[in-house]
């Protein structure tokens, strides 16, 4: 072989490295874990039995799972016993770009009888024993320096007081339900280790920094006695992580595809018997919709409008756009197939839309991707 035909060799095998390796990097999906409280900040603390610790305990074995799954890169905003400002946590997720935040805590109440999981979307809730769980989770920043200048204008006390939330959080609140809804489900097959409460919605400070669908988990009460001992013991630390992992593999899958083509073409079976929360929100309102279900791979929104050009979306052609609440959202083909739609989804990510995901609709208006698969 001559040194030209060396070199042609050589670039080519760099071209399919590299290409491989962008394809590899737009495939991962980003989870960042968040274990509540953390150093003198102890959480709620009942006959021994520490939210820090616990919540941290989840976190890492949740971790763990994950990380078992080369497509999936955690991120972590403590993985020992420190203290870290709530801004700061939804920070460490917003700088990594990641896909979803789950935050990890326990329940508390006078009342020890006090059973059952939750967990939380961000949302201005008026349901008193939601305000009441957000001023105990939100009044951890009192213990941060400086809090008063930091949070000006919002009172730990009154979390109505939150306002101003951006455009691009309300974007994400049906995806933040369709996960908060999976891991739910997950308590809810624990059988009678643990009650599941259902997903609520509430005003919690470290939700309403992070810029991404995301959660918060309260695994259940650790002032209840019986409840309290399966959060503090190894197994029932284990069967709760094992099901919030599996919930975020599951809307991993649904939304993002798995990196392999042999599970991205299996559909996702549901045989949950309870009913879903309706979270149907029309797309837009768009004229002579077409009757029927439709995926679509939705690239990105934002409040600046772009001409649909493949230029303008890294050669992506048959791009649309619709304007709902005063955001751009751009969808990348049209199909009335989830396989297809998923094969869509993988080209979209291998251009370098990493945050890309899919969304259905069906007869004009948004539904879930496991209702639409239905």
């Amino acid at each position: 072989m001559n040194r030209i035909n060396k070199f042609k060799v050589i670039f080519a095998l760099f071209l399919t490295i590299s290409s491989f390796c962008a394809h590899s990097q737009s495939n991962v999906f980003k989870v960042t874990l968040d274990a509540g409280h953390g150093d003198h900040d102890f959480g709620a603390v009942y006959s021994g039995r520490i939210e820090k610790n616990i919540a941290l305990a989840i976190v890492l074995k949740v971790g763990k799972i994950l990380e078992l799954n080369p497509n999936v890169n955690v991120i972590y905003t403590r993985k020992t016993d420190v203290f870290v400002d709530l801004v700061e946590r939804a920070n460490i997720a917003n700088r990594a770009n990641s896909n979803i935040f789950v935050s990890i805590h326990c329940n508390a109440n006078k009342n020890t009888a006090a059973d059952g999981t939750e967990t939380y979307v961000m949302g201005l809730s008026k349901v008193a024993s939601n305000l009441e769980a957000a001023k105990k989770e939100n009044s951890v920043i009192t213990l941060e320096k400086d809090y008063k200048r930091k949070y000006e204008g919002y009172d730990p006390n009154s979390p109505e007081s939150m306002i101003g939330m951006t455009l691009m959080q309300e974007e994400y609140l049906d995806n933040s339900i369709t996960l908060a809804t999976k891991i739910e489900e997950n308590f809810e097959k624990l059988g009678k280790k643990l009650r599941h409460g259902g997903v609520k919605q509430a005003p919690f400070m470290v939700l309403h920094k992070a810029y991404m669908p995301r959660v918060l988990v309260e695994t259940g009460f650790v002032s209840n006695p019986t409840e309290g001992n399966i959060l503090n013991s190894e197994e029932g630390q284990d069967d709760i992580a094992r099901a919030i992992a599996e919930a975020i593999l599951s809307y991993k899958r649904e939304y993002f595809g798995s990196g392999t083509e042999s599970e991205d073409s299996r559909p996702i079976r549901d045989t949950s018997t309870k009913a879903k929360p309706k979270t149907n929100t029309p797309v837009a309102a768009v004229k002579n919709a077409p009757k029927g279900t439709f995926f679509k791979v939705q690239l990105i929104a934002s409040i600046k409008k772009t001409p649909l050009e493949p230029k303008n979306f890294k050669g992506l052609k048959n791009v649309t756009m619709i304007y709902e609440n005063n955001i751009y959202k751009y969808f990348y083909e049209e199909t009335t197939s989830y396989e297809t739609a998923q094969k869509y989804l993988q080209e979209a990510k291998s251009k370098g839309y990493g945050a890309a995901f899919l969304v259905a609709t069906k007869d004009g208006e948004k539904i879930s991707i496991q209702d639409a698969i239905k």
